[in-house]
């Protein structure tokens, strides 16, 4: 339609409505990807503007008639170049144009004055003149499709890639196509000395022409110019014109068929990128197997996969995936199923299976060839797998009941850690049923103060001097008595309260920390894990600093903690505001450093105050006499000029060696547990205050 002209008529239209109305402008405007045309106007030089400026876009995306009587005082509108510059809007009415259900343009009037209002009754006018304009432009539309439909079937006719042949009632050939001549091996004019009974090879297949039913479809074989023989599909017509009768045929090569029969099986038996069976062939396996025996299923998860696409691409994604199904396919046997049932999800089926030992071993060999670096793009990435395993008919009879149980031992085998398996027990069902519950308890829980922080003192190395605390929050259930964060944090932090319970958290340590400030020491830093939603939105720059001055608390007396997903999703609004979060003197430690993949280069786009070595590489310290990873990141600290903390000191030889190596704090069981403020003050302060009293 956009390739059509206007005519008379719609310029007649467009212009009624201007005077009708009492504007300057009127138009009829059509869209195509980025442009709205104006197809049909009046008082407007413009020929189209940008789909991305234009009034019109949101009147579409609306769907209803939208009316601004002043857009220069409508924030949404009054920095638009239209109202700025030319031409100027400030009156706008439209009503969006739909074909068939399908968005086409508007009919809008726009006015360079304001309006006091718009009554229904002109609201209803205008919708009218739309409806008019609509049903023209429909009578264009469908005059345009009917010409384009004859001009394609025509092109169709001559260049379709299936073999056309048209023939009379003694079967001589009339009409042969050029797809015919590719088939059989005879041009259109030797193909017009011949009858069809020539093409086929058997007498059966001779009499098909014209004794099969008008638009039957069969296959029939068919004799090649080359003298041999093929099978093809041929779908047959007969109709009569002016007292004759005519046939026809059109003729597609078989195999073909046959190979989109088994592409078709294929797509819809099989994961199109690893080659597995899918989650519907999964299905029908299983239950055939469940009906014959004892089955063993496996649930695996991968670990961290979600970060491999955020950080190297989904490219790269695909290939993990490819490679973690072949690694798969090297831990089962020829008899067992595997299939990939969901974006990093793999299921496997061991028929004939009730022993927990054996299936088990056959997860620990999952778990070993996951934990293996995957080469992607000339680098390594490590991801690990979680394995649940459910037994049937001992654990579950049907097949959901089967998979939601393997489903609940890949949460236990994550929950545990990851980069491990779990068998399914029925304890597993009770916590699911409680973690559901907690999802509904969170507002009552933030209503009535049941959530509490403790705190885990951090301390100098050198001297044991206390330079800070960590908050790590609790839950006072009524009914549970006090639940750890592994209880109910994962369901927290999915759910919608998990932006106000962290601005909670945030509020309640720094007050804690201003209240301590006078025994602790004007150097004393409260670290609180950043509230990742915040951060993705950028507003925790605005929400920290309210928060301090809320609770009189100084910048250098806060720090906050974020984790490796905060860095690997390299967002623009979380970076612009971790630097403005540093610019104002509030410190940021990187959380678990050294247990991801994350670049190291990262850490000059981050305004990374503080590296936490994990407690895993603390605990190595038992067993190893030396750490490398340890040693890489206080080197890498004292590269960057960033302080280090090390996290799960338990031991007095872990303190030593941390000593040696040149880490200057540290926290863990060695100088005390998380504990409520009033243990914390009287274990923890009163030393210090003793301390600052001796240095006044």
């Amino acid at each position: 339609m956009l390739s059509a002209r206007s005519d008379e008529t719609f310029l007649s239209l467009v212009s009624v409505a201007a005077d009708a109305f009492g504007v300057p402008i009127a138009t009829i405007s059509l869209i195509d990807a980025d442009r709205q045309i104006y197809f049909e106007k009046v008082g407007l030089a413009a020929d189209s503007t940008m789909r991305c400026l234009s009034f019109c876009s949101r009147t579409i995306e609306g769907g209803e008639t939208v009316v601004i009587l002043d857009a220069a005082r409508d924030p949404r509108w009054r920095d638009n170049p239209l109202v700025t510059g030319t031409p100027h809007i400030r009156f706008y009415a439209g009503v969006p144009l739909r074909i068939e259900g399908q968005a086409i343009g508007t009919f809008c009037l726009i006015d360079t004055a304001p309006r006091e209002g718009f009554t229904a009754a002109e609201r209803r006018r205008l919708e009218r003149y739309a409806a008019i304009a609509l049903e023209m432009l429909e009578l264009r539309a469908l005059q345009a499709r009917r010409s384009t439909e004859r001009v394609r079937f025509r092109l169709m006719a001559e260049t379709s890639p299936d073999a056309m042949i048209v023939y009379d009632a003694d079967g001589c050939i009339l009409h042969w196509n050029g797809s015919a001549e590719d088939l059989f091996g005879h041009t259109a004019e030797e193909a017009a000395r011949l009858r069809v009974a020539d093409l086929t090879a058997s007498a059966a297949d001779r009499a098909s022409w014209f004794d099969g039913a008008p638009g039957a479809t069969r296959e029939i074989e068919i004799r090649l110019g080359d003298g041999s023989a093929k099978v093809v599909e041929a779908a047959l017509s007969r109709w009569t014109e002016a007292g004759r009768t005519f046939g026809g045929a059109v003729l597609r090569d078989a195999s073909q068929r046959r190979e989109r029969e088994r592409v078709l099986h294929a797509l819809a038996h099989r994961d199109a990128l690893t080659g597995l069976a899918n989650r519907a062939l999964m299905r029908t396996r299983l239950e055939a197997l469940l009906a014959a025996g004892p089955v063993a299923v496996l649930l695996i998860d991968l670990d961290g996969f979600k970060d491999v696409n955020d950080t190297v691409g989904h490219a790269a994604g695909d290939d993990v995936l490819k490679e973690a199904a072949a690694r798969l396919l090297g831990c089962v046997r020829s008899s067992d199923v595997v299939a990939r049932i969901g974006g990093d999800e793999f299921v496997v089926i061991v028929p004939d299976c009730g022993s927990p030992s054996v299936v088990g071993d056959m997860a620990a060999r999952i778990v070993t060839a996951m934990a293996d670096p995957f080469p992607v793009q000339e680098r390594a990435v490590r991801i690990g797998a979680s394995v649940g395993i459910a037994l049937a008919p001992a654990q579950a009879e049907s097949i959901d009941d089967l998979l939601f149980c393997a489903d609940l031992a890949v949460y236990k085998a994550k929950a545990d850690g990851r980069h491990r398996h779990r068998l399914y027990t029925p304890s597993l069902r009770a916590a699911v049923s409680d973690r559901q519950r907690f999802v509904h308890e969170f507002h009552r829980a933030l209503e009535q103060g049941e959530f509490v922080l403790h705190y885990q003192p951090q301390v100098r190395l050198r001297d044991g001097a206390l330079v800070g605390a960590e908050a790590l929050i609790r839950w006072q259930h009524p009914e549970h008595g006090l639940l750890q964060p592994g209880a109910f944090l994962p369901a927290l932090l999915s759910s919608r309260h998990a932006v106000a319970v962290n601005d909670w958290v945030l509020r309640t340590a720094c007050r804690q920390a201003a209240a301590w400030l006078p025994l602790a020491g004007p150097h004393f830093r409260m670290g609180v894990n950043a509230c990742a939603a915040r951060l993705h939105s950028g507003e925790i720059d605005a929400v920290a600093m309210a928060i301090l001055d809320e609770t009189g608390l100084a910048p250098g007396n806060l720090e906050l903690e974020i984790t490796e997903t905060v860095m690997l999703a390299h967002e623009g609004a979380s970076i612009a505001a971790l630097r403005a979060l540093r610019e104002r003197g509030i410190g940021i430690a990187f959380d678990d450093f050294g247990t991801g993949y994350a670049s190291l280069s990262m850490l000059e786009g981050f305004p990374i105050t503080r590296l936490k070595i994990d407690r895993s590489f603390v605990r190595k310290m038992n067993d190893a006499p030396d750490v490398p990873v340890i040693r890489a990141i206080l080197q890498l600290a004292r590269s960057f000029g960033l302080d280090v903390v090390a996290e799960g000191i338990e031991t007095q030889d872990q303190l030593r060696r941390l000593r040696r190596k040149g880490c200057a704090e540290g926290q863990g069981y060695l100088f005390g547990r998380p504990v409520a403020p009033e243990p914390f003050a009287e274990r923890f302060l009163a030393g210090a205050a003793s301390v600052l009293r001796r240095a006044g």
